[in-house]
């Protein structure tokens, strides 16, 4: 097993989804891809901690320093790290997700491309959440702060947070959702941000909800 492990290993993984399964059967499964820090992953693990029909089952990432596995450790949830030949040229990533039951792909700063495998597997079942009112201020390299720093530089006069379908390119899905607030005179990037992750935490976990009970009925 070339998974490199931060909680448990496969096996130990799967021992504890069979268990699960045997006491939560009807439960939706949500798994989290994160690269950074990981605070929209933590504030989406506290809002489904006591949902009786959603759970956070695996949070993942491409990097092995990611605050965001520390996070989870620390929330009890099992954690994986996978390097980019794992991610692109094997069905490892995959296979994992598939054989614990997860229904639903969480992308929370997550910087990769999702490979086909992913997408045709989880069609409309993975989403997205992007620091900007897209489709202005999307693509390959906005994050964080460059994106604020984006915005301030062109002149908008407001900007906010998109939670969108994933696709095969960089911040194109179909949009689910936008917040949107106004950009101050003295505002700068760091107090731009700060504002983001605010809307982030507020709406993202309950637009994920919303989203599962809206796709769970049809």
């Amino acid at each position: 097993m070339m998974l490199i492990t931060i909680k448990c290993n496969f096996e130990a993984l799967l021992k504890y989804e069979y268990d699960y399964q045997a006491k939560h059967k009807t439960m939706k499964r949500i798994a989290i891809f994160a690269s950074g820090s990981g605070s929209n992953a933590q504030k989406i693990i506290e809002y489904f901690r006591d949902n009786k029909e959603i759970e956070v089952t695996l949070v993942l990432s491409n990097n092995k320093g990611a605050y965001v596995l520390e996070r989870a450790v620390a929330m009890d949830i099992p954690a994986y790290v996978f390097n980019r030949q794992l991610f692109y040229e094997t069905e490892e990533v995959h296979d994992i997700l598939r054989d614990i039951g997860i229904d639903y792909i969480v992308l929370a700063g997550f910087l990769w491309l999702v490979p086909e495998n992913l997408l045709k597997s989880w069609p409309n079942h993975i989403i997205n959440i992007h620091p900007a009112l897209l489709p202005k201020f999307g693509g390959k390299g906005m994050y964080g702060d460059k994106v604020h720093q984006a915005v301030i530089e062109a002149g908008e006069k407001e900007t906010g947070i998109t939670i969108h379908y994933v696709n095969e390119k960089y911040d194109e899905g179909e949009i689910i959702f936008q917040k949107v607030f106004k950009i101050l005179p003295n505002d700068t990037p760091e107090s731009i941000a700060e504002k983001i992750h605010a809307l982030e935490h507020t709406h993202f976990p309950a637009v994920i909800e919303q989203l599962v009970d809206k796709i769970d009925k049809k």
